[in-house]
């Protein structure tokens, strides 16, 4: 069996081939700038990685030409689309609900549909995502939704409720719902099986960290508490996101300046963060650079980051009571070795002791000193590899209840015919 993994973004196409049994990539791409002059895919198999340059009108286009490329050619990696089995979807925010993947039928395609307002950005463009699929393989290649925030619904009234008027909750959804679920849970997961313990025994604080970010307070497997709300604007500070402000800003910053309020959302999200602060790049690779040559705002927004990461170990430390392992993923989790220097080095208190050599090693996975009560692991995420391994999942629970309900009419006829 071979599943079909999509990311469907505004004007991207991301895209991995998994076969979920070896739990191997066959292969993985991205097809950029859709609907934009100047497309490109990047499509990459064990044998080699190609670029292609050409025009992507649609992301129907998209989805024909990342098949093409599968199926034809030196990136050729099955013979045909009949070789993929099921379409795994990332999709970003389930509401309340959907706390766990599940099949997409006509009436979880709508339930989809109606999160939009909690995140205008990203479901319109799965909503597309779903739908393309659909119409390329056809109603009985089987699609499955596996949705960023469902490993968020554990957690407790008190973490996400919000100390506003009820009614917000009740009458409008409002409330905290955290986002990067799907990483979470794997590299908590993996964190486990590295320390060798049952994750059920676990108390782990897991940071990914990217160009959005967020941190999770994982007990006993379950999340119970996470930095991102109802939008992925929440937490700490990212590439270009404020993360969290007193919202008394927000008032001020249009009596001041005679904003509305749309400008100034786009600002917080498009112009804050590593951006804001800097005055560089959004990109943590550019500001860690410019901060190690002198750079006072670069090195400010790096001291922002990390000092905010450490706040929130600290708190979900606390909201555990005890902390175990704390996890570092992500593309500034995985490769800022500066970012997890300086969000550890003031928490001694709390058992946390990092090898300086170790956390500077290219790959680094236990950065912990010896003597460390926590330990402090660097996991590559794949969030990919486990959308796969939901989609198989729950394709095969799905088969169990149709065999089983396939035997239950069977015991009935037999019984009425008296055979």
């Amino acid at each position: 069996m071979k599943i079909l993994v999509i990311n469907n973004g505004s004007s991207s196409l991301k895209y991995q081939l998994i076969d979920p049994g070896t739990e191997q990539a066959v292969c993985k791409g991205l097809c950029e700038r859709i609907g934009i002059e100047g497309g490109k895919i990047t499509h990459k198999t064990d044998s080699g990685k190609y670029v292609f340059e050409l025009s992507i009108p649609t992301h129907t286009d998209a989805f024909h030409q990342m098949l093409s490329i599968m199926t034809k050619g030196e990136g050729a990696v099955v013979k045909s689309k009949d070789e993929i089995a099921a379409v795994g979807h990332r999709i970003a925010h389930g509401g309340e609900q959907f706390d766990k993947s599940a099949v997409i039928t006509d009436e979880i395609f709508e339930m989809i549909e109606a999160t939009r307002s909690l995140a205008p950005l990203h479901i319109p463009a799965h909503v597309q995502g779903v739908r393309i699929a659909r119409e390329i393989f056809g109603a009985h290649i089987p699609q499955v939704a596996v949705f960023d925030t469902a490993f968020h619904q554990t957690m407790p009234p008190r973490a996400y409720i919000y100390p506003i008027p009820y009614s917000y909750y009740t009458e409008h959804a409002i409330r905290r719902y955290g986002f990067h679920g799907t990483s979470h849970r794997y590299v908590s997961a993996k964190a486990a099986s590295f320390l060798n313990r049952p994750i059920e025994t676990l108390k782990i604080v897991t940071c990914h960290l990217g160009n959005g970010s967020s941190l999770a307070a994982i007990k006993c497997g379950v999340s119970i508490d996470t930095s991102m709300g109802l939008t992925p604007l929440g937490g700490i500070m990212m590439g270009t996101r404020s993360g969290d402000i007193d919202p008394g800003v927000l008032p001020y910053i249009a009596e001041v300046t005679g904003k509305n309020l749309a400008e100034i959302d786009g600002e917080l999200n498009k112009q804050s963060g590593f951006l804001g602060v800097s005055g560089l790049s959004s990109d943590n690779r550019d500001v860690e650079i410019a901060a190690a040559n002198g750079h006072k705002m670069a090195d400010l927004a790096q001291e922002i980051c990390a000092y905010q990461i450490s706040k929130f170990i600290g708190a979900y430390a606390a909201a555990m009571g005890g902390l175990d392992c704390v996890v570092f993923t992500g593309g500034i989790g995985e490769h800022s070795s500066d970012i997890r220097e300086r969000a550890c080095q003031d928490l001694g208190f709390l058992g946390i002791k990092i090898d300086g050599e170790k956390n500077a090693e290219k790959h680094p996975r236990d950065i912990s000193l010896e003597n460390s009560a926590v330990r402090t692991l660097v996991i590559p995420t794949d969030e990919e590899m486990l959308i796969a391994l939901d989609t198989y999942a729950v394709l095969k629970t799905s088969i169990c209840e149709a065999v089983k309900v396939c035997l239950r009419f069977v015991s009935c006829l037999v019984n009425t015919l008296g055979v």
